[in-house]
């Protein structure tokens, strides 16, 4: 990739704030039907990483002293490319909630929902 469309993608991290780790992968890992890495950052501070292969952007589940869910402020839009339906169909079994159902974007940009997991966090699920 050139330095130049690296520029562009401006977005190349995501952390989700987490209470209780185990919970929130246990929520991840049955929606996207895949493990995430855990990693210790310090004595007091624990992620775990989604599934990265080296492109593009990833992120974490963080849990560390201080660090709060939001159902407001920042939001995250992870991709759903796999299936927006069949990923709303496992929120609720997982243990969260569909905040929003999807809605379609202009042309074709595909479309999005939002979500809340189980540890408070809204989160977006875009499909191209």
């Amino acid at each position: 990739m050139d330095k130049a469309l690296r520029q562009q993608q401006r977005v190349v991290w995501f952390e989700l704030p987490v209470l209780d780790l185990d919970r929130a992968c246990a929520f991840y890992e049955q929606l996207f039907g895949a493990p995430l890495q855990r990693e210790q950052m310090g004595p007091e501070v624990t992620i775990a990483v989604f599934p990265y292969d080296g492109t593009g952007v990833s992120g974490c589940l963080q849990r560390a002293p201080g660090v709060v869910p939001a159902s407001t402020g920042t939001k995250v839009y992870l991709n759903a490319d796999c299936g927006l339906d069949a990923l709303l169909a496992r929120v609720e079994a997982a243990g969260g909630k569909v905040a929003l159902p999807p809605v379609m974007l202009p042309g074709d940009m595909g479309r999005f929902a939002h979500m809340i997991d189980t540890e408070g966090n809204l989160v977006g699920l875009h499909e191209a």
